[in-house]
């Protein structure tokens, strides 16, 4: 999340054991082959054209390092209580050397399939490569293993906070790298989309843009209100881009622009944002990312946020 300056239909409680066990069987835990099998001929319930999850910026934000090993038991039970259907996770939980082990476990016992990992890295500069590849060497493999299938990839501003577009050479530099992590991702059966802030929107979508140049095809996971943040409707965003997106993240502001406790509570013209994603034919997933000013003071669980945001997409976006 930049604020911290770093720099779809159906809950989980829906999904049937055969859907359930499938999105997990890559994990190595053990404990879900004690699971016993659903009948090969006992039809299952139609798979959900959108997929509605939830990522844990929310808990990172108020821990040190905004690292969230600590708290994954509370964020796999509240997400699970708010009926997602899947949960994203930020890739620095996975680099722990007993992360699928645990977290498999988390998943099995909240079923709450492991759908994705947000990523992110100084792409654009060239020294930093092979850092970031090795990272990503690392926790890739290990999402596979726990059954996730996207990874929100962030390439880094040249500096959080200012507004400094990126000479020609590293966007090149950047592109560069964005291909050979599609390329690893795609070993692992992952699908790497390109996630904003708002510093890749900023200066007339420059740095966007300048990746859309040079990797035309990449998959697109817009955050929509960081879009709105820097500038760019949402709605036309869709409309333009729609055919890449299969990846999104949620969250609601106030008429001030700051952001609100729970989706629904702010004045984020979500009507016309499900009307959009509907045209479209809108099929991936949207995942709810919940974040609030440093100043502010919850009235309620993050859990509870968490349930009054799953129930507002479903009632506003009908996913």
């Amino acid at each position: 999340m930049e604020s911290k300056q770093h720099p779809p239909a159906g809950s989980g409680r829906d999904l049937s054991r055969r859907s359930f066990v499938k999105s997990a069987a890559a994990s190595v835990a053990a404990a879900w082959l004690v699971r016993p099998a659903a009948s090969a001929d006992a039809p299952g319930p139609p798979k959900p054209r959108v997929v509605v999850g939830a990522h844990p910026w929310v808990y990172a934000a108020t821990q040190p390092n905004h690292d969230i090993t600590p708290v994954l038991p509370q964020i796999f039970s509240d997400l699970s209580y708010a009926g997602m259907a899947g949960v994203e996770l930020m890739h620095t939980a996975l680099r722990p050397d007993d992360a699928v082990a645990r977290i498999g476990e988390l998943s099995r016992k909240n079923q709450l399939p492991v759908i994705g990992m947000s990523f992110d890295g100084a792409m654009w500069d060239r020294q930093m490569h092979p850092i970031v590849l090795a990272d990503a060497n690392l926790v890739i493999p290990r999402l596979a293993a726990l059954g996730g299938r996207t990874l929100g990839t962030s390439v880094g501003p040249v500096r959080w906070g200012l507004k400094i577009p990126k000479t020609e050479q590293q966007l090149d530099d950047q592109a560069d790298l964005l291909r050979q992590l599609i390329g690893l991702c795609e070993q692992h059966g992952v699908v790497l989309n390109l996630h904003n802030h708002t510093y890749e929107i900023e200066n007339g979508m420059h740095d966007l843009k300048g990746t859309l140049a040079r990797i035309p095809g990449i998959k697109l996971g817009p955050d929509l209100n960081w879009l709105i943040r820097g500038g760019v409707d949402p709605v036309d965003f869709i409309h333009q881009y729609g055919r890449q997106i299969v990846f999104m993240h949620l969250r609601d502001q106030a008429k001030d622009g700051r952001w609100v406790e729970a989706m629904g509570e702010g004045s984020t013209d979500f009507v016309a944002i499900g009307r959009a994603l509907h045209e479209i034919n809108f099929e991936g997933d949207a995942v709810i990312e919940l974040a609030h000013e440093q100043d502010f003071k919850p009235t309620r669980p993050l859990r509870e946020s968490f349930r009054i945001s799953r129930e507002f997409v479903r009632r506003t976006l009908d996913f």
